[in-house]
């Protein structure tokens, strides 16, 4: 149109001067013979003037087609800018729409702790801090420092955001003595050298293993005015055949946490199977497991002490503030008598029906009566000190046991209330290096340090008409260290930490006759080898079996070789721990050891999903 404007213009202008010399020779006329020199000279000029104005024209027709390629230029631009633009609003919305609590910085390893810079990760390459207040949500990873641009981290199906985790592990453990436990170790079977243990306690083992690689999923969506998670995580450490490492080693996929989280406002309700609320968490009280503490080792039953279950659960949590959340957990029960994950057994009177007891047994307490389910509180606070991140909190737990007895005729219940008390902190000393401190005291709640102690003894009949009675076990454990994050591409972590169990024992039968030492049957927990009047008649390795104190120190380096936001990282991780346990009473005769000791060393290398 401007073209056609400017064209018409020029017509115009031409023909002006045109009308003009017509008009004039009308109204001369009789004199047009005396100026006919003039009227050259005017036409002359007239054509000067619309030659110059053709080339006016020409150069504003070349002006605003240079203008009308740079308007189309600039409409694909801006077209460009808003599909941006328009990516950004997404991963916006994303982030603005997860609920609570993310990841702080300086966790390195997946398998332990932590998150990679994808949202979920259980794991972890090096995390990102982020605000306290809300879990991660699902977005793109950041720009490569090369310059390299990051793929999408998840798809979308309708209005939900699905992000896939996990990671690809090849493991080498090497242990001396023999503990036989796969690549998780049963820390409380640590052999003594004693004559029932040989040849294991004489000789090492060494294995390799793929079980560790995970897989899993998070989904993200916008659920009755609130924001969800979904989340589902599994292994290959599941049951498998007692020959699987001869040929095949098909291990079994399994279900480590699957749970949906709902959180809206300041409140956030969840429900399924995961982490324990007493298992220390590194930021406020949120159930991703990147923001949980289980340290950072490659042992996948990782750090002695360590207060941890993965169990079906039901909690609530309220986030008073973006530094402080109180949460209420209602979690599995189990009834636990010990003999699970290498610890000792209690020995019980004779008479009482044992399957009222998980005795780490086949049926792994599926069909184990349980009272009342575990009940859990937790606070915690997270505060900035000094530009720094803060984590403090305390636990609490409460849990019943409850036992029937059949005599003469007659059914009787005792009932018994055990509890425990955890406090942590995960304390960012100095810019990336970390200072972990975990505490837990328990009357009844041995199960909970990865079942290394009983929750319970029972006591015989005071006579045949009194039932068997139920009495709650002391124990407790500690576990202190330090993760530091050197380098973008390197995590420094070592931890000391131990395990005390209490004893109760007690008379439980008729004592034997003959000639001194005579057997006095006894049982209970931490039974001595000799008794008033003669010996316990426990076993050799019942006797060995149940721990006083265990201990465990652990340093490790984790290096990460090469990390893509597009495809990944790849990175080695390496522990080195020392072992040890005593038992409460030492068997005479033969090898008498107080102590046993242990070694061993983990490398396992790790591709992590983008």
């Amino acid at each position: 149109m401007r073209a056609l404007a400017g064209w018409v213009l020029a017509v115009s202008l031409a023909a002006t001067p045109a009308f003009a010399a017509g008009s004039g020779g009308d109204s001369a006329g009789t004199s047009t013979s005396t100026n006919d020199n003039s009227n050259s000279t005017a036409s002359a000029a007239a054509k000067t003037d619309a030659s110059s104005l053709e080339a006016e024209i020409g150069d504003l027709r070349d002006l605003i087609d240079s203008q009308a390629k740079q308007m189309e230029t600039q409409n694909e631009q801006l077209k460009l800018e808003q599909q941006k633009m328009q990516v950004l609003e997404e991963q916006l919305k994303a982030v603005t729409a997860a609920p609570s609590e993310s990841a702080k910085p300086a966790v390195s390893n997946v398998s332990a702790s932590a998150p990679t810079t994808s949202p979920v990760a259980t794991a972890t390459v090096a995390m990102p801090s982020v605000p306290a207040a809300s879990s991660p949500a699902p977005a793109a990873a950041p720009a490569d420092p090369q310059g390299e641009q990051p793929a999408p981290l998840f798809f979308r199906i309708g209005s939900a955001t699905f992000t896939p985790l996990g990671f690809m592990d090849l493991t080498n453990v090497f242990r001396s003595p023999v503990i036989g436990s796969g690549i998780g170790t049963n820390f409380g079977s640590l052999p003594y050298r004693i004559a029932g243990n040989f040849p294991g306690s004489g000789l090492t083992e060494d294995r390799f293993s793929a079980q560790n690689s995970r897989l899993g999923i998070r989904v993200d969506a916008n659920i009755a005015g609130g924001q969800a998670i979904g989340y589902l995580e599994t292994d290959f450490l599941g049951n498998q055949a007692g020959t699987i490492s001869i040929s095949s080693n098909s291990y079994t996929l399994r279900m480590r946490v699957y749970f949906i989280d709902w959180t809206k406002g300041k409140i956030e309700i969840l429900g399924g199977q995961d982490w324990s609320m007493l298992t220390p968490n590194r930021v406020g009280i949120n159930p991703i497991p990147g923001n949980i503490f289980f340290s950072q080792d490659m042992d996948t039953n990782y750090q002695l002490g360590l207060v941890w279950e993965r169990t079906p659960q039901f909690r609530f949590i309220y986030h008073a503030s973006k530094a402080a959340a109180f949460g209420v957990s209602v979690e599995n029960p189990d009834q636990y008598g010990g003999g699970g994950n290498g610890s000792g057994t209690i020995v019980t009177p004779s008479g009482f029906a044992t399957s009222q007891l998980d005795e780490g047994g086949s049926s792994n307490g599926t069909n184990i009566p349980n009272l009342f389910p575990d009940l859990i509180v937790k606070a915690a606070f997270d505060p900035m000190v000094m530009n720094r991140d803060f984590h403090f909190e305390v636990s609490g737990l409460l849990n019943e046991f409850r036992v029937n007895t059949f005599s003469n005729n007659t059914s009787m219940n005792s009932t018994a209330v055990g509890g425990a008390i955890s406090a942590n902190t995960n304390l960012e000393i100095i810019k990336n290096f970390h200072f972990i401190a975990n505490s837990f005291w328990s009357d009844g709640a041995g199960r909970d340090i990865f079942g290394q102690a009983p929750d319970l003894v029972i006591h015989p009949q005071a006579n045949a008409s009194s039932p068997f009675t139920v009495a709650p076990l002391h124990s407790g454990s500690f576990l202190t260290g330090a993760e530091w994050q050197v380098k973008p591409k390197l995590m420094v972590y070592g931890y000391y930490s131990g395990i005390y169990i209490g004893r109760d024992f007690f008379q439980c039968g008729t004592p034997g006759t003959g000639t001194p030492p005579v057997t006095v049957p006894t049982c209970g927990y931490g039974i001595p080898v000799d008794v008033p009047g003669g010996v316990s008649g426990v076993s050799q390795s019942t006797a060995y079996s149940q721990n006083r104190f265990m201990d465990e120190g652990t340093i490790g380096l984790i290096p990460v070789f090469w990390r893509s936001p597009n495809y990944g990282a790849l990175q080695l991780i390496t522990q080195y721990s020392y072992l040890s346990r005593e038992p409460w009473a030492v068997v005479p005769g033969g090898l008498t050891p107080t102590r046993a000791h242990g070694s061993m060393a983990y490398v396992d290398l790790r591709y992590v999903l983008p």
